[in-house]
């Protein structure tokens, strides 16, 4: 009898569901469960007895190097993300040439996620995903009644009045989910390969009411629910059992046999179930379902959403491969936290041994009925010599290497995270190591950030948005154009990285002049890292400073027109001091031969002169001679002087 019972409870949805949900639970709870608490207390600082490494441990100080290192990291991300505003960016198709439906949905979709609080729950699961190793966020759907103030005329414009104006919107937000309310398949990586994906947790119970109100939820009598303190988000606090109902949400596949059945419970009218639901040749549906305290159905339907998506988006801090849930902050830093607390707190302790004065007394020798204190001004009554009775002890003091052991704890903390804060990690911030160590310290723990934020970026950030804009086109296609639209993020560089490019691009500007042309744009550059509030007007003014003046311009190509002709008159005069150098190479080349023409044409002259004498004849060709003596000088000294002008 009992089988017959288990195969109707396994018949129906709700307990099929529900089956699914607690084994996974279990799965969670003997493997996470118990370190997700205490990483939970450790980011807290809250002290709890199972935690103490020494059974002798009185102290309950918990160093905030984890928590130091946490919030460091999350603000690296966070300032990666948002710091700029904008933090995404539509890219449509190539063939498109219209930008005007990206420019709008890219406004539009800024503006809901501002008037959401899209950011701050946002950086609420980069939060988690930093202390559990796993961010997790349900994107949520409804829709909202907003007001804002109005001025109508009335009495035909005599008068106005002043009042409310209210606007039904569908409205997409996102809501973060604690690790303890989610649910997976355990064999899954990732949401979207897995069987499916629950939300279990406590709401409040006029949540409930109301939207089977709205009609949203069947109507069904819903009653207490059991404490279940594994659902609470804080299990350091005492939990509240009254007006609150145990929901879950699952998005998954259900077997179809069993969906066709719950709707054919539902409407007893004869339907066709092939119209109702997809027929893809699959034995599972992809199906949205709601229970309250596990057991009431207040919502069961084929997945609405037209892309067929489920509403959850999650990301691992650091990626565990082959695993869904990642190794947050506070799974890195785990043993040298610890190590570091148990250091301290061995500290404290021995200081209550060294600080705090003891006395060894003799207790046969005191007086009957006397109370043993040591405080300043008592007197101690002693039966005999106190120097006998009366011993005071002392355990010495505190090793000072306990000092020096803590710090390289703390290192050990910012080394196994990647955060870094104004301590330092190995001097390489408070200037005790080079530039180049400094340099080379910064460019790994960049690095690390970067794989974080490629990880936020491609599996959380822009699924989100993504799924979002598909909510939109889907529920409200009058103000949100339909595309395929491809979603980037807009994300820059964090607080570190921008300070440590700004640095390097100074040390550029020192190496060149401030006429280069690429002197403007490193200026720019240093500009758009640092967080000014008057940023974006620096740029503006130096891309204004940048643009030549029309004025200027013609001037200056005016002056240029002018050189170039100046130049054009130099070239010419050059060519004509060469050609005229050229002319008088050539004749003094031909000087030698024409003054022995001269002296040849003078002797044949003096031999067919007969009637002049010898002595006449002697003298001329004596003249003839030097004549040609000297032109040979001349001519020498005029090749020797081309020679050395053309060198």
């Amino acid at each position: 009898m009992s089988d017959e019972n288990e195969l109707l409870i396994e018949e129906t949805a709700e307990a099929w569901i529900m089956d699914k949900c607690e084994n996974w639970r279990d799965h969670f709870q003997s493997n996470y469960q118990d370190r997700f608490d205490e990483y939970y207390r450790l980011w807290r600082g809250v002290w709890k007895g199972e935690d103490s490494l020494r059974s002798s441990e009185r102290s309950r100080l918990i160093n905030p190097a984890l928590q130091q290192a946490v919030e460091s990291s999350v603000a690296e991300v966070e300032e990666a993300t948002f710091g700029r505003g904008q933090f995404f960016d539509i890219h449509d198709d190539m063939n498109d040439p219209q930008r005007q439906d990206i420019e709008y949905l890219k406004k539009k979709l800024t503006e809901e996620f501002a008037l959401n609080k899209a950011r701050q729950h946002i950086s609420e699961c980069i939060i988690n995903s930093a202390v559990f190793g796993t961010g997790i966020g349900e994107i949520v759907l409804e829709e909202a009644t907003r007001r804002k103030p109005s001025i109508q005329s009335a009495l035909e414009g005599a008068t106005h009045t002043v009042g409310v104006h209210e606007t039904q919107e569908v409205t997409c937000s996102i809501r973060p989910i604690m690790p303890q309310n989610f649910l997976i398949d355990p064999t899954a990586a990732s949401i979207e390969e897995a069987l499916g994906v629950a939300i279990d947790e406590f709401v409040p119970l006029h949540q409930v009411e109301t939207l089977i109100e709205q009609g949203i939820y069947a109507d069904v009598e819903i009653g207490s629910t059991s404490n279940l303190s594994f659902l609470e988000a804080d299990q350091e606090i005492s939990a509240y059992d009254e007006d609150k109902v145990r929901l879950t949400k699952y998005y998954g596949l259900l077997p179809r046999h069993l969906l066709e059945s719950y709707l054919y419970d539902e409407d007893e009218e004869v339907i066709s179930l092939s119209e109702t639901l997809s027929d893809n040749g699959s034995s599972y549906v992809e199906v949205v379902a709601v229970i309250a305290n596990g057991e009431h159905i207040l919502k069961l339907e084929e997945n609405p959403y037209m892309m067929q998506d489920r509403p959850v988006v999650a990301f691992p801090w650091d990626v565990v491969p082959s695993r869904f849930w990642g190794r947050g902050v506070c799974e890195k830093g785990y043993n040298s936290q610890k190590a570091l607390d148990t250091e301290l707190r061995a500290r404290i302790d021995a200081l209550a041994l060294t600080v705090h004065p003891m006395m060894a007394i003799d207790a046969s020798r005191l007086p009957r009925g006397a109370k043993m204190e040591v405080r300043p001004g008592k007197s101690i009554l002693v039966n005999g010599n106190p120097n006998e009775v009366l011993k005071p002890l002392n355990f010495g003091s505190v090793d000072q290497i306990t000092f020096s052991q803590a710090d390289q704890l703390q290192r050990m903390v910012q080394s196994a995270t990647g955060a870094i804060d104004s301590a330092g990690f190995a001097g390489s911030i408070n200037g005790e190591s080079s530039p180049t160590a400094v340099s080379m310290g910064l460019g790994a723990i960049i690095k690390r950030h970067k794989r974080t934020l490629i990880n936020f970026q491609e599996c959380f950030l822009i699924p989100f948005i993504q799924k979002a804009a598909w909510r939109y086109m889907q529920y409200n296609p009058d103000q949100y154009p339909v595309g395929d639209y491809k979603f980037i993020p807009s994300s820059s560089l964090g607080i570190i990285a921008r300070e440590y490019e700004v640095s390097q691009l100074v040390q550029l500007l020192q190496t060149m002049p401030a006429d280069s042309p690429m002197y403007p744009e490193i200026i720019q550059s240093v500009i758009d890292n640092m967080n000014l509030s008057n940023r974006e007007t620096l740029i503006a003014k130096l891309k204004e400073a940048s643009v030549p003046d029309p004025v200027a311009q013609q001037a200056a190509e005016m002056d240029n027109q002018q050189k170039q002709a100046y130049i054009a008159v130099l070239q010419g005069q050059a060519q004509e001091s060469a050609a005229r150098a050229s002319k008088i190479s050539t004749e003094t080349e031909l000087l030698p031969i024409a003054a022995e023409t001269d002296r040849l044409k003078v002797l044949t002259t003096n031999l067919q002169d007969g009637d002049q004498d010898e002595k006449e004849f002697a003298q001329r060709a004596k003249v003839a001679e030097l004549v040609l003596k000297e032109r040979e000088i001349v001519s020498k000294e005029t090749i020797v002087n081309k020679q050395m002008s053309n060198n």
